[in-house]
C-alpha cells in the first residue's frame, strides 16, 4: 500500500515540477503557473470530503486503482493540450484522481496499520516518496522531450493501479471485508475544526514552497532549472525524513506535543528559505520540510479520532485540506510575486506556521478508537 501510495501522490508532486517547464515553453506568467496547481487542487478538495462521506457508508476498494489511472492521465495529458482551458481541464482530472484515492486508502491503511503511528507514518512516507521522485521524474521525461513526452508520465498510475488491485485481493479489503465501520464514542467537531485549521495553514505553506521554490532558488544561488529541480527535491525529500521522524516521535511523545513543537520549527525554517542567501537555503529548505511533514500523517491520526463515527470524512477533509486549501491561495501568491517579487509573495508563508501552532493551542489529545478514558492525556 505505500509503494501504491507513492505512485499515485508522484501526481501531486509532478504539477509543482511541471510549472517551470510551462512557464518556459508556454510564456505563463507566475499567475497562470499558479493557476494550473489550482486547477490541480480546487476540484480535488471539493471532491474528496464527498468521497470520504461516501467511504463511511459503503467499502469503495474500486477507488483505489481507478483513482490511480486517473491521478496519472490527468498529467499525462497536461503536456499535449492545445491550449490553456484544456491544460487546466487534464491537471483537475488528476486532482479528481488523487481525491478519489485518498480516503479508501487512509481508511485502509489505518486497519492495515492496528492503531500504530509509526505505521501510518510509513504509509504517509509511501506518498512523500512520490513527492520528493516527481520532480526527478519530470524531468527525466520532459527535460528529454519537452512538455510533448508527458503521456510517458503515466507509467507510475499503471504500477500504482495493479499494485492496489494485488494489495486489495491480499488484504481482503474487497466486498467490505475490511471495511473500517462506525467506531463508538463522541465526534469532537470543534477539536476537529482547530485540528482542520491547522492543516490548511500548514497546506498554503507547503504547496506555495511547492509551486515557487524551483522558480525562487535559483535566484538565490545561482544556475537554471537544474538549480530549481534540486531544491523541489530536497523539499519533498525532507517531507519523507519528516514522515518517519514524525511517527516515531509520536510514539515516545504524543502526537500533540511533536505537532507543536513541529510548526515551530517551521516558522524559523521558511523564514530562512526566504531570507538566507547562497547554498544554505537548501538546509533552510530541507527543515523546512521536515517541520512541514512531520505532522502530517499525525493529522490524518488526529482527525480520525476525533470524529470516530466519521472516519472516512476525517480522512477526507485532513487529506483534502493537505493540498487544495494551499492551491486556493497559490495563484494570489503568484499575483503577488507579479506585482512585486517572488520573495514578497514568500513572506506570508513564514507567519502561517505560528498561526496553526496557536490553533492547537489547550487542544487535548483524543481518545484512539476502542481506548478507554485513561488513555486521554494533553
Amino acid at each position: 500500500m505505500s509503494v501504491a501510495h507513492a505512485c499515485v501522490d508522484v501526481y501531486q508532486g509532478a504539477v509543482a515540477a511541471l510549472v517551470p517547464y510551462f512557464v518556459a515553453e508556454r510564456a505563463y506568467s507566475y499567475a497562470a503557473a499558479s493557476g494550473v496547481v489550482l486547477a490541480a487542487s480546487l476540484l480535488s478538495s471539493l471532491v474528496q470530503p464527498v468521497f470520504g462521506a461516501l467511504t463511511d457508508r459503503w467499502a469503495m476498494p474500486w477507488l483505489l486503482p481507478l483513482g490511480a489511472l486517473a491521478a496519472g492521465a490527468g498529467v499525462a495529458l497536461s503536456g499535449v493540450t492545445g491550449s490553456y482551458a484544456l491544460t487546466l481541464v487534464a491537471v483537475a482530472l488528476s486532482g479528481v484522481g488523487v481525491a478519489a484515492y485518498h480516503p479508501e486508502a487512509a481508511r485502509a491503511a489505518r486497519v492495515a496499520a492496528g492503531g500504530s503511528h509509526t505505521a501510518m507514518g510509513r504509509f504517509s512516507l509511501g506518498g512523500n516518496v512520490g513527492f520528493a521522485l516527481a520532480p526527478l521524474l519530470v524531468a527525466a521525461v520532459v527535460a528529454v522531450g519537452g512538455l510533448r513526452a508527458s503521456p510517458l508520465l503515466v507509467l507510475p498510475a499503471l504500477l500504482g493501479a495493479a499494485l492496489c488491485v494485488a494489495a486489495g485481493r491480499s488484504a481482503g479489503f474487497r466486498a467490505g471485508g475490511g471495511a473500517v465501520r462506525a467506531a463508538s464514542g463522541r465526534d469532537d467537531w470543534p477539536s476537529f475544526l482547530r485540528l482542520s485549521g491547522a492543516v490548511a495553514c500548514r497546506s498554503v505553506v507547503f504547496v506555495g514552497l511547492s509551486a515557487f521554490v524551483s522558480l525562487y532558488v535559483p535566484g538565490r544561488v545561482g544556475g537554471g532549472e537544474a538549480a530549481g529541480t534540486a531544491a523541489l527535491c530536497v523539499l519533498y525529500a525532507g517531507g519523507a525524513v519528516g514522515t518517519v521522524a514524525g511517527g516515531r516521535l509520536a510514539e515516545r511523545y504524543g502526537r500533540l506535543a511533536v505537532v507543536r513543537r513541529a510548526y515551530v520549527l517551521a516558522v524559523v525554517a521558511v523564514a530562512g528559505v526566504v531570507l538566507v542567501p547562497g547554498p544554505a537555503v537548501y538546509g533552510c529548505v530541507a527543515l523546512a520540510s521536515a517541520g512541514l511533514y512531520v505532522p502530517f500523517s499525525l493529522h490524518i491520526t488526529l482527525g480520525q479520532d476525533a470524529l470516530p463515527r466519521r472516519v472516512g470524512t476525517a480522512s477526507g477533509v485532513t487529506l483534502g485540506l493537505a493540498v487544495s486549501v494551499g492551491g486556493v491561495a497559490a495563484p494570489a501568491l503568484g499575483a503577488l510575486a507579479d506585482a512585486t517579487s517572488l520573495r514578497t509573495a514568500l513572506l506570508p508563508l513564514v507567519v502561517l506556521p505560528l498561526v496553526a501552532r496557536l490553533l492547537l493551542w489547550g487542544l487535548r489529545e483524543p481518545v484512539p478508537a476502542g481506548a478507554g478514558p485513561e488513555a486521554q492525556v494533553r
